[in-house]
């Protein structure tokens, strides 16, 4: 049974920083890419870093140099660190394994001063 379990969420002022967590059980995490997804009130989910099984990494615009996605095979778990928080980057966040099903539970981040 293929589980994700994310983490690292919170409450931070604008220009503040995170650093999501995802770690995963029940598949070969190594062969995966992962994605990191969010989704706001009223809007649709939509991915915002993409980590490919060797190491290459995607990010649309609206993120691109404040996100930065990384993975530790060994420990089955993909990062995401996240500075210059804007509040629009509030959201729940989720990741995911490319070309699976399952989904976490997410976790919120909340950009406020």
């Amino acid at each position: 049974q293929v589980r994700l379990v994310e983490s690292g969420g919170g409450l931070v002022q604008p220009g503040g920083s995170l650093r999501l967590s995802c770690t995963a059980s029940g598949i070969m995490f190594s062969t995966f890419a992962m994605g990191w997804y969010r989704q706001a009130p009223g809007k649709q989910r939509e991915l915002v870093a993409h980590i490919a099984s060797a190491g290459s990494t995607n990010y649309p615009e609206s993120v691109k140099g404040r996100f930065t996605i990384s993975r530790d095979n060994a420990k089955s778990t993909v990062y995401l660190q996240m500075n210059s928080l804007e509040a629009g980057d509030t959201a729940v966040y989720y990741c995911k394994a490319m070309g699976l099903r399952t989904w976490g539970q997410g976790t919120q981040v909340t950009v406020s001063s």
